[in-house]
């Protein structure tokens, strides 16, 4: 099965995941890779050579984006920050045996090295790759973007970077920042959110590329990891809800690369969720009416993620519907019976299995006769379909097993 996929559209989907906040969306990754282009253009780097540059920009940081605290940590320039590096080798390690974003993963893994060699890897100068060097010059300059007047404040960011220049930052590239950086018009162009939709458009040279559904997988699994990483409660969960989704899906009588997008949607359904700091996701007690209300947002993210991918629209259907009910009183988008497809049905009993096959930290893992119990009680009150999780009943052992020997294999990492 063949998607039929404009790279910079899956990139820049997955990139608005990392930018997720309670408050809605971020640019920080944006705004970083439009000022590498910017610096590469500018020094003379081809434009075909500059989408990897961009793609490592608008991923740089997500080794990080597990961890609400140092997600904000390492974008607070008033902070000193030894261990400002981990998130660099993390995102490396999540990227350096994929088929298709290894290329980026030694990019971010260096994109902290200072100039002078002061960094753990001891790379310097130009032994530091090029593209990392720009993205380290990059992802300071927009870190002390301010919010409004930006041409007030453009002289001292410029002053800031001059003094930084031959220790962490590479010379050439930071007189290449202040030849340009005289134009006004670059400033404004950042706090433009209609010129990044242009640049990006402008820069997707390759058009649509087929992407198998394995290589679709390959990516949906770091992203999974990515997720899940955002709770200790919940290391194997999306790969969970995507197994028992697969096998539901199987049971309906979906072809084998339905199954697959199944697996797919199992393993993006939760990717709204690094909108929610680790704080509510851990919270032992129960959650207040603002705590369930930033809950509620995540697969609305999901959706508006997802919906972005060419091809995607089914699987961000059915990933992003997983907390909509039949009487129409899930969240968020309020769907009901007949309009609720089969695929989001079979993904919101993957969910509630999983989930209740889990620790919590308000519960311990409960066994199979109570999850049973609980969830043929919910197909009574017209919230899970009785079908599917009829489905699930006829070999919910085995699952069952798989789902505590992933956890458990999870828990001891």
């Amino acid at each position: 099965m063949l998607f039929n996929i404009h790279p910079m559209n899956l990139i820049k989907a997955l990139s608005q995941a990392l930018e997720l906040s309670t408050g809605g969306l971020g640019r920080h990754h944006w705004r970083t890779a439009m000022i590498s282009n910017r610096i590469a253009e500018y020094i003379g780097i081809e434009k075909r050579q500059r989408n990897l540059l961009v793609y490592a920009g608008l991923l740089h940081d997500l080794g990080a984006v597990s961890n609400w605290e140092e997600k904000h940590r390492i974008r607070n320039v008033d902070l000193v920050q030894p261990n400002i590096y981990e998130h660099a080798e993390t995102g490396y390690l999540l990227l350096k045996d994929s088929k298709q974003l290894g290329p980026l993963a030694p990019i971010i893994r260096h994109h902290h090295d200072h100039w002078d060699g002061s960094s753990p890897y001891q790379l310097a100068g130009e032994a530091i790759p090029l593209f990392s060097r720009i993205i380290n010059l990059a992802d300071k300059v927009e870190a002390h973007l301010p919010e409004d007047n930006i041409l007030e404040h453009c002289p001292a960011i410029l002053t800031l970077i001059r003094k930084q220049s031959g220790s962490v930052f590479d010379p050439e590239l930071v007189k290449a920042l202040h030849d340009f950086g005289r134009q006004e018009s670059f400033w404004l162009d950042l706090t433009n959110p209609h010129y990044y939709q242009e640049l990006f458009q402008n820069m997707d040279d390759y058009g649509r590329l087929p992407f198998q559904i394995d290589d679709i997988i390959d990516v949906a699994e770091i992203f999974a990891t990515i997720i899940d990483r955002t709770s200790r409660f919940t290391g194997a969960h999306s790969r969970s809800v995507a197994t028992v989704a697969a096998y539901l899906a199987q049971a309906r009588g979906y072809s084998q690369a339905e199954v697959k997008l199944m697996r797919v949607a199992g393993l993006f359904h939760d990717i709204g969720k690094l909108a929610i700091p680790n704080t509510i996701l851990e919270k032992p007690g129960k959650l207040t009416e603002r705590e369930f209300a930033i809950i509620k947002q995540h697969p609305y993210y999901t959706y508006r993620i997802l919906e972005k991918i060419d091809g995607f629209q089914m699987i961000a259907e059915w990933a992003a519907l997983h907390h909509e009910t039949l009487d129409g009183a899930g969240y968020p988008f309020r769907v009901a019976d007949n309009s609720l497809q089969l695929g989001s049905r079979i993904v919101a009993v993957a969910d509630v299995f999983t989930a209740l096959s889990e620790n919590r930290p308000y519960r311990q893992t409960l066994d199979l006769k109570e999850i049973e119990k609980i969830m043929r009680g919910m197909v009574g009150n017209r919230k899970l379909d009785g079908a599917v999780v009829s489905d699930l009943f006829l070999n919910s052992t085995e699952l069952y097993t798989i789902m505590q020997q992933r956890a458990a294999a999870y828990a001891a990492v």
